[in-house]
């Protein structure tokens, strides 16, 4: 038999899974080890979401976990995969299969991220559930395929929700809990999965699976605020009408309350993701006199300088996790960040995105050191947080 004959065997045979709540399979079934990249925990996320449609374009560092995805259309597990002409064609197919009732995947990166640019928003003024993993790395010239999660910061406004994971165990659990969330009839918005990219997505490490003979539990699109492809109701007559287009009172005066309603529906995401997440963020020696505010990988380098301070040094310092960049857990980091006599961001872009989240939404940011900060696929070693936070200390 053929190769493609034994695809085609596999795809019309399918999986034998058992569809079973978001609250079963992220919270309650047991767990095994496994030993794997971030790409393929991807790849394990799409095997559980009974995913409808998964649609690719290739790019660094992105590029194995959507092959991959393809690999488990052939295997049956999705129904339909294909490759898009480029990111931008991938992004708005996505969201027409997802007007259309489906639940959809897809992943980009860098580059890829902005030139989809337009369309994030898009998927999010339209109220769709859609679920797209994010490998960040640099987008600037000279030319760069190395970590750097700048493109998060390009992302923050456009309506969507989004996570951004510390390790792959993260990148596994936040997809299949972004499906969960998205879907939520008082939510339903666009969901985007961070990772940093190579970090994450190429080095092996073990992450705990529920096993594979389950899946969520199929998509309703019936509870959706938005009905599938109907054209006679906000965002799709505001697209469609062209009177509305031509009144400028009438056009910003809806466009402006619809905006507010994205924003609402990312507002009530909050008691989801406290849900199926445990929380906005996670945090470490509370009540610290030191704390330091970290996202995605710098999170795992803010765990190496803590430990090897505590041990070394004799100075402890607090850590505050952050997991979901929008919604922004203001209200938990200020809590968190009470007692705090100095703040430490460190992060893995150019520009400081998370620091200014984070002095945007406490009191006295003179306690707030922005950094360090590294970029252009440069490694940020514990050593660099610790000479940091021993400044801060004396």
């Amino acid at each position: 038999m053929s190769m493609s004959a034994n695809i085609n065997a596999a795809a019309s045979a399918g999986p034998n899974q058992k569809a079973v709540s978001p609250e079963e399979l992220l919270l309650k079934a047991p767990r095994e080890r496994a030993f794997m990249t971030g790409s393929e925990a991807v790849a394990e996320a799409v095997r559980r979401a009974g995913i409808d449609m998964a649609i690719a374009y290739p790019i660094t560092p992105q590029s194995e976990s959507m092959h991959l995805t393809g690999d488990l259309f052939a295997q049956g597990y999705i129904k339909d995969y294909y490759r898009a002409e480029n990111e931008f064609a991938v992004m708005a197919a996505v969201h027409g299969a997802s007007l259309g009732g489906g639940r959809v995947f897809t992943a980009t990166s860098g580059p890829g991220t902005l030139r989809a640019m337009e369309m994030f928003p898009v998927w999010a003024g339209s109220r769709q559930p859609i679920v797209c993993a994010f490998m960040c790395r640099g987008v600037a010239l000279p030319p760069s395929i190395q970590p750097e999660n700048i493109e998060m910061a390009f992302l923050l406004d456009t309506g969507m929700i989004m996570f951004h994971a510390e390790n792959s165990q993260d990148f596994f659990d936040f997809i299949l809990a972004g499906y969960a969330i998205a879907e939520q009839s008082e939510v339903h918005l666009p969901v985007g999965v961070f990772a940093d990219g190579f970090f994450v997505t190429h080095t092996r490490e073990v992450i705990m699976l529920p096993p594979d003979n389950i899946k969520l539990g199929e998509y309703n699109p019936d509870i959706a605020p938005i009905p599938p492809f109907d054209m006679e109701h906000a965002p799709m007559q505001m697209v469609r009408d062209p009177l509305l287009n031509k009144c400028n009172f009438v056009s910003y005066a809806a466009s402006a309350s619809w905006h507010q309603e994205v924003l609402a529906a990312a507002e009530r995401a909050r008691k989801h993701i406290n849900k199926y997440m445990g929380g906005l963020i996670e945090v470490e020696n509370p009540g610290a006199d030191i704390m330091i505010i970290a996202s995605g990988i710098a999170v795992s380098q803010s765990r190496d300088a803590i430990r090897t301070m505590a041990e070394r040094d004799g100075i402890t310092a607090g850590l505050i996790k952050v997991k979901s960049i929008r919604p922004f857990p203001a209200a938990e980091i200020a809590q968190a960040t009470a007692r705090a006599s100095a703040i430490v961001i460190p992060e893995f872009n150019a520009g400081g995105w998370l620091a200014r989240e984070v002095m945007g939404t406490i009191d006295n940011n003179s306690r707030v050191i922005a950094g360090p900060r590294v970029f252009g696929g440069m490694s940020l070693p514990g050593e660099v947080i610790i000479d940091v936070i021993k400044k801060a200390a004396r």
